[in-house]
């Protein structure tokens, strides 16, 4: 964690720096001052806000985490946008250069005028299309079904993050659609949870609506164990789940659900070795938070659902989210017959923003072919 905070910290600054050197020229010399000033509590306020929820301080820690990831996604496209009027700025003086011309190099306030306003454009569309949840659709064919079932319907959650920054208004914009495609399973495929609820209570309300014939199941994810690891069994249990944590369970003698905890959560259980467990001839379902297919569970699972990488969730932060996790959106159809599927994920992490990566619910629809 303190090499992850150092990084965070360092590159977080860096980009404070570089946009500032920008903006500088619309800043008289108080202004500047209070700039910096402001800036440097930006840079601390994700971190800031989890000391204070750890403190008990609730309020204060949401307040301060509204205001920071509210920033960290405006200082986001801030920072993409000065890189790209920088670069686009060096081509033009070159093209002077060369040419002779006399084109704009975008030297003047009205640069960072632009790129103030660009960013704080994106950050509200971004708004409204973190709140438009898609209902996502696959089919699958499978022999696997046992006879007299022609169709099985699951439905998928990941990533929504309750806790600070998200609560029971969220989760029941969510569960909207999939209330009303009554699914035979409801699974939740980790990062459901991000940090203390208040209202867990009216949580688990919401997922009573959702009336499955077959269960809940969930896994964990990553933010289950930083939001306190038992503490978040503790509340998927209380919502209707059952959290699988390295096990397969027979369910109704009509599929298998495998369940692998988040490498965060230092499991030391045999993914293949359990899949192995369930070699039954029934369809296997495989729920592990990370789109990381282990090369010798390959034709052991008939589909495995995965989230985690909110698809970038800031566009072009996807390209970079690659570098990873190359296998982040939408099915992939794996070596054996095993096929991935990755939602984007549900809800948003940190800022309350998504760009060009629309949040998700996922139904898919196995069929006898």
């Amino acid at each position: 964690m303190a090499g992850f905070l150092i990084v965070f910290f360092a590159i977080y600054s860096l980009m404070h720096a570089f946009v500032y050197s920008r903006v500088v020229i619309l800043l008289g010399p108080s202004e500047r001052v209070a700039a910096i000033l402001f800036m440097a509590l930006m840079i601390f306020a994700p971190v800031g806000s989890r000391m204070l929820e750890r403190s008990g301080s609730l309020r204060a820690a949401r307040a301060c985490a509204r205001a920071g990831y509210v920033w960290l996604g405006f200082i986001f496209y801030c920072f993409w946008g000065v890189l790209l009027v920088d670069t686009a700025g060096a081509l033009l003086r070159v093209a002077n250069f060369v040419g002779g011309f006399s084109l704009p190099v975008f030297a003047g306030p009205a640069a960072p005028i632009c790129v103030l306003a660009a960013a704080a454009g994106i950050n509200v569309y971004g708004y409204f299309e973190a709140r438009s949840v898609r209902v996502e659709r696959l089919v699958l064919k499978s022999s696997k079904l046992p006879a007299g079932i022609d169709r099985l319907r699951i439905a998928q959650i990941s990533d929504v993050h309750l806790g600070l920054t998200a609560g029971p208004k969220r989760m029941e914009r969510i569960l909207r659609g999939i209330e009303a495609e009554r699914p035979d399973i409801l699974v939740g495929t980790g990062d459901l949870i991000d940090g203390k609820l208040e209202s867990s209570e009216a949580v688990a309300a919401l997922f009573s609506r959702i009336r499955t014939r077959l269960g809940k199941f969930a896994v964990t994810g990553n933010h289950e164990v930083y939001a306190g690891l038992e503490k978040s069994i503790e509340a998927l249990r209380a919502w209707g789940f059952t959290v699988l944590r390295g096990e397969a369970r027979r369910v109704g003698d009509i599929l298998n659900i495998v369940g692998v905890d988040d490498p965060a959560a230092d499991s030391n259980g045999d993914e293949a070795k359990i899949l192995e467990s369930a070699q039954n001839e029934l369809f296997t379902l495989l729920l592990k938070h990370r789109p990381h297919p282990a090369g010798g569970s390959l034709g052991l699972f008939d589909l495995q659902l995965s989230g985690h990488t909110h698809y970038g969730q800031l566009f072009p932060f996807r390209y970079m989210v690659e570098l990873s996790y190359p296998l982040q959106n939408g099915p992939y159809h794996l070596s054996k017959g095993s096929v991935l599927y990755v939602s984007r994920g549900s809800g948003s992490w940190g800022p309350p923003v998504r760009v060009l990566a629309r949040p998700e619910v996922t139904i898919i629809e196995v069929e006898r072919p």
